[in-house]
């Protein structure tokens, strides 16, 4: 796990840790993170679209894809 990464979304700020960032390239479609002391994990589509896999709480669409935007663009996915 790396350093904590924050996201503002909506006016609410957000934490949160890559779980094993060495494992992500290119071609990765599947990311778990650790969103406020969560595990989530989340799928890109083949319309390169960000979804939430499985999780306990459903969080927001449009955070999950802020999420995923957010990772590709410091990963250079």
């Amino acid at each position: 796990m790396g350093l904590p990464l924050r996201i503002t979304f909506k006016d609410n700020d957000y934490v949160y840790q890559i779980i094993d960032s060495k494992q992500i390239n290119h071609n990765t479609t599947e990311i778990e993170l650790l969103l406020n002391g969560e595990k989530i994990g989340i799928v890109r589509d083949i319309k390169l679209v960000w979804k939430q896999k499985d999780g306990v709480h459903e969080l927001d669409s449009e955070l999950i894809q802020a999420l995923g935007r957010s990772v590709s663009l410091r990963l250079r996915m």
